[in-house]
């Protein structure tokens, strides 16, 4: 068992904990967790771009505008305000930093139109933005002198001293040991929940792990009943859930009924909202979920095909090739779509900078909820929030290490009272089955039926989980599990707690949207 001291710790290597690593000063120590390789985050995989307002045409306010509107009321405006304001400076941050954004000619870059957006304001790497981001980023960080990278790193749990976060518990993956990390300050940059799910765009490392954790420490947590569900996920056994970028249906892609003979009919979005394929997700999503059980379908199509095939191969690179390795020619064919779990608005209670309800622990990106997505995400908002919400972080942390010391002597983890496992079904059963329960009971459309029962299921899962982590000894999946059921628990207790339907929390029991919007906060004890 290592003992590590530092004056930051950044849980988490997406978009937000890098951005933060490389704009604090210089002369603060920090140390970078990765749970997986550097670069494996949810940014990595972000295909539409960022949004922000470039074109003459649009404005600040518009912008503002478009993301209240796709909040349903629950967005916070001042939050709102914060970030959109602070777009441009973030995205020229990127670009000095050599992040190269796709050009519509020599003095302009191309922008994007994805749902929720009245102006074209989102910009892009192709069809590949967050492994543009991301993988600058990290080569930042890796070559700066004040910035350690712990990779294949991931937290067990914070620790705190005199109520407040004073680092966390960390286990080695490479050695198996638990090494304690001490600092002034605790960030957690750690993403989102999408493998609470069956069906996910996000990557294996998306287990909620920053949520449990704050959860565990006493922090309050809020809106997670709002999981976003992306409505165009390539529908193929060896796929995993290939994301098909919303950015195709801004140029023109139409999703389509099967007509029986394995190829596209009729478009039926028109039907749902008079925005068509440009709608918010939530109501994209609900369209299609309603067709396929309507139907009784597996999926339906989205069709780009009769745009020039130049301009499809050009716009859409990563996605093209990636169809052409399951089979399908994204310019001349349909593309099987389902919608599958993309993205949690809820998280965390933070303000802008990232302050929690715990002294020295704060919360940003994904992690967080700090109302800026209020009841459903804009498209092309996520990646903004990780940017904005990192620089704002930078003046209060550099605040807090300049007057604090660093913590006393922390306790070793103790691992006395526990043994090795002698098999690993239990922990495999239990993570197939509370992905399933998730699926089948809190997905796109919920009832209270549904609900009771998937409360029910998670307290057994949780005692098991529970029984398991106290008696053996811990390693990456029990970690991960053991975070997965306490995100499953926070989501259906949300879930039935909201008594109507609002944004991306849609229940057959409560169709209707309340006058009055609220949101919903969960704390422990």
């Amino acid at each position: 068992m290592k003992p590590y001291q530092y004056d930051v710790i950044i849980l988490g290597a997406g978009a937000a904990g890098l951005t933060l690593a490389l704009r604090l000063p210089d002369n603060i120590r920090i140390a970078v967790l990765a749970k997986s390789s550097l670069t494996e985050s949810a940014t990595l995989y972000a295909q539409g771009g960022i949004s922000v307002v470039l074109d003459k045409n649009d404005s600040v306010e518009a912008h503002i505008e478009d993301t209240l509107s796709s909040g349903a009321g629950l967005c916070d405006t001042e939050t709102v305000r914060y970030v959109v304001e602070n777009a441009k400076n973030s995205i020229e941050w990127l670009i000095d930093g050599g992040v190269t954004f796709t050009r519509h000619n020599k003095n302009e870059y191309h922008l994007t139109k994805e749902g929720g957006h009245s102006h074209r304001r989102v910009i892009h790497s192709a069809d590949a933005t967050g492994y543009e981001v991301e993988t600058n980023l990290a080569s930042q960080v890796q070559n700066a002198t004040n910035i350690d990278v712990f990779d294949e790193h991931i937290a067990i749990d914070l620790i705190k001293q005199k109520q407040r976060c004073v680092g966390a518990y960390v286990l080695n993956k490479s050695t198996l040991q638990i090494d304690v990390f001490s600092a002034k300050a605790v960030v957690l940059a750690t993403g989102g929940a999408g493998k609470v799910y069956l069906y996910t765009s996000n990557p294996d490392v998306s287990t909620g792990d920053g949520i449990a954790m704050a959860w565990r420490a006493g922090c309050r947590i809020g809106n997670m009943e709002f999981i976003q569900f992306h409505p165009t996920c390539l529908y193929h056994p060896d796929a995993k859930s290939f994301l098909m970028t919303e950015a195709l249906r801004g140029e023109g892609a139409k999703l389509r009924l099967p007509n029986g003979k394995k190829k596209a009919g009729k478009a039926f979005l028109h039907k749902f909202d008079p925005r068509g394929e440009l709608a918010p997700r939530d109501i994209v999503a609900r369209a299609i979920d309603h067709e396929i059980k309507r139907l009784g379908i597996d999926y339906v199509y989205l069709d780009i095909s009769h745009r020039d095939s130049d301009f499809i191969i050009e716009h859409f690179p990563t996605v093209y090739e990636r169809c052409k390795q399951f089979g399908f020619d994204l310019t001349k064919q349909p593309i099987p779509v389902v919608p599958a779990a993309h993205y949690l608005c809820g998280g965390v209670a933070a303000e802008v900078n990232g302050r929690t309800d715990l002294d020295g622990l704060y919360a940003i990106g994904e992690t967080a909820f700090t109302g800026l997505h209020g009841a459903n995400r804009m498209a092309s908002n996520s990646l903004l929030e990780c940017l904005v919400m990192a620089e704002a972080a930078v003046r209060d942390i550099t605040e807090l290490v300049k007057h604090s010391k660093h913590p006393e002597k922390l306790k070793p983890w103790d691992a006395s009272q526990v043994t090795p496992s002698e098999e690993t079904v239990e922990i495999s059963h239990n993570w197939d089955e509370l992905r399933r329960v998730m699926s089948d009971y809190v997905g796109i459309v919920r009832s209270d039926k549904r609900l009771k029962l998937a409360k029910k299921r998670i307290e057994n899962l949780k005692q098991e989980i529970n029984d398991f982590y106290s008696s053996h000894i811990i390693t990456n999946d029990l970690i991960e599990l053991r975070n997965l059921v306490t995100v499953a628990d926070l989501i259906v207790r949300s879930a039935m707690l909201r008594k109507e339907s609002r944004g991306l929390h849609f229940t057959l029991d409560y169709p209707d949207t309340d006058e009055k919007a609220e949101n919903t906060y969960l704390q422990k004890h």
